[in-house]
């Protein structure tokens, strides 16, 4: 018999699984190439010119470590949201920050509250940090903020999860709804607010930013509109203390010299998020369009995707979505009941859409027959 290090208790107990299987992974298995990439609500439309010529620029000189304290993306943040340099972390996209907010707040058996079908890897921190999830059902597409204040009361939560705007459904919260939830919930419960697509939606979805609060904290990133997915640059935003809770135990080399580098320039550049956010919307119209031209329902975005009620079952959308891969189009589906019932398509390039919108009646017929 072999022996062999000893895993931890909680590790030794999860399950192995995967996240996501990219499209990377599934292009792999089919041996073909993806004709449109039009499901991790990436940003087709690429970081602004003035971010490439930035890391044309430095490339060669990443044979340097990063700077550990992420300084002059940190004082740029800063100074951009009119918070103190402490408010502010900057960490390996918001996965990577949700990964420390668990890992310093919440202790082995503690409740974690979250949306039964919202974002998957915010959970399996929670599981891999020995949390206990307790799930709230969605009502009309939107997570409930009434269920998630009356579960975090009843199991005396150590934290609770909010996308706003919503991932995979792409709907939202009003700023004053979201403040209204903040001020009801308890002192000790840590509410993490994600808003990866906070730059997509109205503003009057995002609260003004406020640092005072203990038990707050806000996750955004350059993954999104800022098309820097691929860089893995993220930040959070709060009270002093709790930031420093952050710096105590994240990965001071974590975020790539690159990556604070594109971050910062992207940061500067105003006029191409501007530019982004209306062929964003664009986007947006074009889908919505194309779903109901082929007798599909979509539900109202504000995020850089929208999720489309196919009119049947789970097993039905999940079947839209099989044909769309087979003609490769790469898309994804909420996999939760109810949610089920919908695929979610990201706003691509115009070649893209074209490809989607020759192949979605395809993809029905196929699914139907």
């Amino acid at each position: 018999m072999t022996l062999r290090p000893k895993q931890a208790p909680i590790v030794a107990a999860l399950p192995v699984t995967v996240p996501f299987v990219g499209p990377e992974a599934q292009q792999r298995a089919s041996g073909r190439t993806f004709r449109a990439r039009i499901g991790a609500n990436e940003s087709s439309f690429g970081p602004a010119p003035s971010v490439i010529r930035k890391m044309q620029e430095v490339a060669a000189d990443q044979w340097m470590y990063c700077d550990p304290d992420n300084f002059d993306l940190k004082a740029a943040l800063a100074a951009h949201l009119g918070v103190g340099f402490d408010n502010v972390v900057v960490g390996e996209g918001i996965d990577g920050l949700l990964n420390l907010a668990v890992r310093i707040f919440v202790a082995p058996g503690q409740a974690v509250v979250t949306s039964l079908g919202a974002y998957p890897t915010f959970n399996f921190h929670v599981d891999g940090f020995g949390g206990r999830l307790v799930k709230v059902a969605y009502e009309n597409d939107r997570e409930s903020l009434d269920g998630l204040l009356a579960a975090v009361r009843r199991d005396n939560a150590a934290m609770v999860y909010l996308s706003n705007p919503d991932n995979p459904m792409g709907t939202w919260w009003e700023a004053d709804d979201v403040s209204r939830f903040a001020d009801a919930l308890p002192e000790t419960t840590l509410f993490v607010l994600d808003e990866a697509y906070g730059e997509t939606g109205p503003d009057s979805a995002l609260p003004p930013i406020s640092v005072d609060r203990p038990n707050v904290i806000r996750m955004r990133t350059f993954s999104k509109a800022y098309g820097l997915a691929g860089l893995r640059c993220g930040y959070a935003v709060g009270e002093t203390q709790v930031i420093a809770d952050f710096e105590k135990v994240r990965n001071h080399y974590g975020v790539s010299r690159m990556a604070q580098i594109a971050g910062e320039a992207a940061l500067a550049d105003q006029a191409w998020l501007a530019e982004v956010k209306a062929k964003v919307a664009a986007g947006r119209r074009r889908i919505a369009a194309i779903a109901r031209d082929n007798g599909l329902s979509p539900i109202e975005s504000a995020t850089n995707f929208v999720t489309i009620d196919c009119g049947g079952d789970g097993a039905f959308a999940l079947r839209v979505m099989q044909n769309l891969l087979a003609r490769d189009v790469f898309i994804r589906k909420p996999m939760v009941p109810v949610l089920d019932r919908c695929i979610r398509v990201s706003v691509g390039l115009d070649p893209e859409l074209d490809i989607f919108a020759e192949e979605l009646p395809r993809a029905l017929a196929g699914a139907r027959g």
